[in-house]
């Protein structure tokens, strides 16, 4: 393994790590909101309860410690020891002596609060008041627990996942390091024979131009054909290897998908004699968007085999524009798809059409579809398979945006 792919293992860990402990922290401030609210609501309820307890309290000489209160009756009034600045609530007490109903507030007294309730018993007035100050300091530690505890969880997280990550990961690192030198084997294996295979077809082509021989019209034409098709070999093996690397990119060029259609129509058209199938096409012309010609050219060949190998007699290739987008559609007048397998077309190794016979002549892998949507994917399109074809046959739609970002 390469230090470039040690260094994108590590760079996933810590994605992966960061992600995990800001899911831990967002967990951890779920839970942290939920036992706040539910302690702070008990609290509230146990200061209520004992003001509730303390209710037959009418003399400040009965009350609890925790409680301060004070009684105004006719005889005077009575109140507890060392009273905060803000007690007695002087307002409180005299709406209820005017014959108010009782009422109950958090009052801010001495610098802290207190639950209060003030309310008539027996012809006197009493107003009982209880310290939360307690219950906020438990508060604040429970807060302070819960801030830590979460952080501490976030760091460990993050380092545990760090670990499992980076030995998560590694088996698939060491397949894409073997992917990676399968690569740079291929590439080196298959240039050369085929840059031979294209300069000796080259030399072929001038020998019988250059000759005073007469050479039958459709050996010339044969000759140009082996010329064209080995240099698109030797152009789809770059895309192969290009698109089997991600860390390469692929060039950008305004392409004629008519222009491609048409060259790939011209090449198919001995293949399609053979087994019987008459090819048409139409174009609406200027057909054009940026992606990579070769990738194109990849994705048409692959649907217009596909149509040929199930087609009965007729393949139709359209090409046209629709609002901001680029269509690409191949009909045959086959036996369409399987119900259902609309979507499993485009797997690799999926067969979902029907065999016109029982000896077939060609193997299919179900690379093709699966090709055509890679193709897709990668200049931002999709594609669509349906049995809206000619008489009910299999037709696949590609579509691709005819602007880049």
């Amino acid at each position: 393994m390469t230090s470039s792919d040690d260094r994108e293992i590590r760079s996933a860990a810590r994605r992966l790590a960061t992600q995990f402990a800001v899911i831990i922290l967002v967990l951890f401030a779920l839970l942290g909101v939920v036992m706040y609210v539910v302690v702070a609501a008990g609290q509230a309820e146990t200061a209520k309860r004992t003001l509730a307890d303390a209710s037959m309290v009418d003399s400040s000489h009965d009350a609890p410690r925790n409680l301060l209160i004070t009684v105004v009756s006719e005889q005077g009034r009575d109140s507890s020891p060392n009273m905060p600045d803000g007690l007695p609530d002087e307002a409180a007490l005299a709406r209820v002596a005017a014959g108010g109903a009782s009422e109950e507030e958090t009052i801010e007294a001495g610098g802290q609060s207190y639950l209060t309730q003030t309310d008539e018993r027996r012809g006197k007035v009493v107003q009982i008041s209880y310290g939360l100050r307690e219950q906020h300091e438990e508060l604040t530690r429970l807060l302070v627990a819960l801030i830590v505890s979460g952080i501490i969880a976030a760091v460990a997280a993050a380092v545990v996942a760090v670990f499992i990550a980076r030995r998560a990961m590694r088996p698939l690192a060491d397949a894409l390091a073997l992917q990676r030198r399968f690569v740079a084997d291929a590439s080196h294996e298959l240039r050369t024979p085929l840059t031979l295979l294209s300069m000796r077809a080259q030399l072929l082509r001038r020998r019988i131009r250059d000759t005073a021989t007469p050479i039958p019209a459709a050996v010339s034409t044969g000759v140009d054909e082996l010329v064209d098709d080995s240099k698109a070999l030797t152009e789809i093996v770059e895309d192969l290897l290009t698109a089997a690397d991600p860390r390469q990119e692929t060039a950008t060029e305004h392409v004629d998908l008519g222009r491609i259609a048409a060259a790939v129509i011209a090449s198919a058209q001995v293949r399609a004699q053979q087994r019987g199938v008459a090819i048409e096409s139409t174009s609406t012309g200027g057909v054009v968007l940026p992606g990579a010609e070769v990738s194109l050219r990849r994705m048409i060949v692959a649907l217009v085999d596909n149509a040929i190998d199930h087609a009965q007699a007729r393949v139709l290739v359209e090409t046209f524009h629709d609002r901001k987008e680029v269509v690409v559609q191949v009909s045959d007048d086959g036996a369409g798809f399987a119900v259902d397998s609309e979507t499993r077309v485009f797997e690799r190794f999926a067969t979902s059409r029907a065999q016109l016979s029982e000896s077939a002549e060609v193997r299919h892998y179900g690379l093709g579809l699966a090709l055509v949507a890679e193709v897709a994917t990668r200049h931002r399109g999709s594609v669509k398979a349906t049995n809206d074809g000619l008489g009910g046959g299999g037709c696949v739609t590609v579509r691709l945006p005819t602007e880049s970002h």
